[in-house]
């Protein structure tokens, strides 16, 4: 009996000496990583300072001690992680108005509160000494995949300028870290995609952090996976910008029902043993997603349905600001609203969940009308190719087309600068979106602001806050529509063929243009640049 218990005790003793030996070691591990990454960051503030002292245009002068300068001499690294910075999409757009705000701080122009307009203003009436002191002495680094050049900074601010009209204050500091190397990180797979990609994304985010090592990491990808790599392990504090939840009750609930979509393939919905085995997956993904998001100081969402997503599944985030995304309104709004052409205009990048299939089918359904003359509708979509994958959609579209008959009144239009996608919505008469529960929807409001009659999605942001007022054939008072809601090929042929047989400039289409432009106005990039350095300053992040 005794040589039981003494035997009992030697197990609980060696048990509790493995954990005691875990903990420490991990402590360790935990310390010794604080201390590398601490180390980059030093080396790179001593960099940026030794740049700006040999700097001919530099007027930093540097703070004695006890002047409440801190350790790094005031240099507050912010870093932005969005390895496609260099594509030409929505997302793209976020992120460059966010660092434009953030040259705005710099150069000392805050948001004013009482009208909502940024402007120069005092120390005590916006924010705290800390902030003010980080924000004058902020530089931006951006972790890219792009492969470096000589002229890759002079020729991404370029194009930056062409496709969104965006120029970066000449003040603010760009750096940037090029992973080509890692690009791989970022491929698809075949099975497990999420996990497999956010684990691919914490790699990455591994090695943009052991280049540079910021005060605080902003994620605008959505790579929510990250976060653990940048706050736990490096010690920064972590800002998120969130088009998209990366999984979301909806995704769950589509292969509950077994309806197959471009990300539940039908075999899969077809076998209810597969379709179990997914929801299981679905379901520890989405509490690891909740975990890891929950991590983040400052989470912004684009919409209201966002928002509510992301409130469900990261508990423990705090607060979620809603920042509407920027839209150009100010160079559309002047386009002419009367005097069409019969074009229908489709707007986003071309991926699967755009679900241009469908607006192939609704121009097909269309065209078969007797009432529409053909030779007079011309169905454009124009949009950005990623990659390969994105090429072999646009194939796999124009063959579709040829298919149902309709190629030579489809045009795709592909990676051109903002000056055409801006001709088109001058010219185009209807603006055609049809992505499921798109997250907000920067298309729609670029098409509103033109001017165009814009049927979209009844689904995601499109429906929960941008077109609250839609018109339909049952709609009996249109004074305040601000556009149409259809969810399949019928719908949208049906709201398409009443605009264009009542013509461009008919009552109801000039209504429906005049209140959709208004309308629009809620979107526009001052009113990003105000809310994002208002979600800013009122965080920790800059403190």
């Amino acid at each position: 009996m005794g040589d039981l218990l003494n035997l009992e005790r030697l197990a609980h003793f060696s048990g509790a000496t493995l954990l005691a030996a875990i903990a420490t070691a991990t402590i360790y591990l935990h310390h010794q990583c604080r201390s590398y990454f601490n180390q980059i960051r030093q080396n790179f503030i001593a960099y940026q300072r030794q740049r700006n002292e040999n700097s001919a245009e530099s007027s930093i002068k540097k703070k004695t001690k006890g002047e409440g300068a801190n350790p790094d001499d005031n240099t507050f690294v912010i870093g932005f992680f969005h390895p496609q910075c260099s594509s030409g999409g929505g997302g793209e757009r976020v992120l460059w108005k966010a660092i434009q705000a953030l040259g705005e701080l710099k150069e000392g122009k805050l948001m004013d509160r009482r009208t909502n307009k940024s402007k120069k203003k005092s120390v005590s009436t916006s924010a705290d000494d800390d902030t003010l002191n980080h924000c004058k002495n902020i530089v931006v680094v951006i972790y890219t995949v792009d492969e470096p050049s000589a002229t890759y900074e002079k020729d991404l601010l370029t194009h930056v300028r062409e496709r969104f009209s965006i120029t970066m204050p000449k003040s603010l500091s760009l750096h940037f870290v090029h992973l080509h190397e890692e690009k791989h990180l970022l491929q698809k797979s075949k099975r497990l995609t999420m996990m497999a990609e956010s684990l691919g994304t914490m790699k990455l985010a591994w090695c943009a952090l052991s280049a540079v090592t910021p005060h605080v990491f902003f994620d605008t990808t959505g790579c929510a996976f990250t976060f653990f790599v940048a706050r736990l392990l490096a010690g920064c504090k972590v800002g998120a910008y969130v088009h998209y939840p990366t999984i979301s009750t909806d995704m769950l609930s589509l292969v509950w029902k077994r309806r197959p979509t471009y990300n539940n393939d039908a075999k899969v919905a077809a076998n209810p043993i597969v379709t179990c085995a997914k929801l299981i997956y679905y379901v520890i993904f989405a509490f690891l997603y909740g975990l890891v998001g929950s991590l983040a100081n400052l989470v912004m969402v684009n919409s209201s349905w966002t928002k509510n997503h992301i409130q469900y599944l990261w508990k423990l985030s705090g607060k979620v600001h809603v920042v509407f995304p920027p839209v150009d309104t100010k160079s559309l709004k002047v386009l002419p609203l009367a005097d069409r052409e019969n074009m229908i205009l489709s707007i986003g990048q071309f991926r699967p969940e755009k679900d241009h299939t469908l607006q192939l089918l609704s121009f097909a359904k269309l065209m078969e009308n007797e009432e529409i003359k053909k030779s007079d509708v011309k169905l454009v979509l124009i949009g950005s190719c990623r990659g390969e994958d994105d090429r072999q959609l646009v194939d796999q579209l124009q063959k579709r087309a040829r298919e149902l008959n309709i190629q030579d009144n489809v045009e795709f239009v592909l990676n051109q600068p903002y000056p055409v996608l801006k001709d088109y919505l001058g010219r185009a008469s209807i603006g055609l979106h049809t992505m499921w529960n798109e997250h907000f929807g920067i298309g729609v409001v670029e098409m509103m602001a033109a001017g165009l009659v814009t049927i979209a999605h009844e689904s995601g942001g499109p429906e929960s806050d941008i077109i609250q007022s839609p018109w339909n054939e049952r709609t009996l008072d249109y004074s305040n529509c601000t556009g149409c809601l259809a969810s399949n090929a019928e719908q949208y042929a049906a709201l398409m063929r009443r605009i264009i047989k009542d013509g461009s400039s008919s009552d109801l289409a000039m209504k429906i243009r005049e209140n959709g432009r208004k309308h629009a106005e809620q979107f526009s990039d001052e009113v990003f640049m105000n809310a994002f350095k208002g979600a800013l300053l009122s965080s920790s992040l800059l403190k």
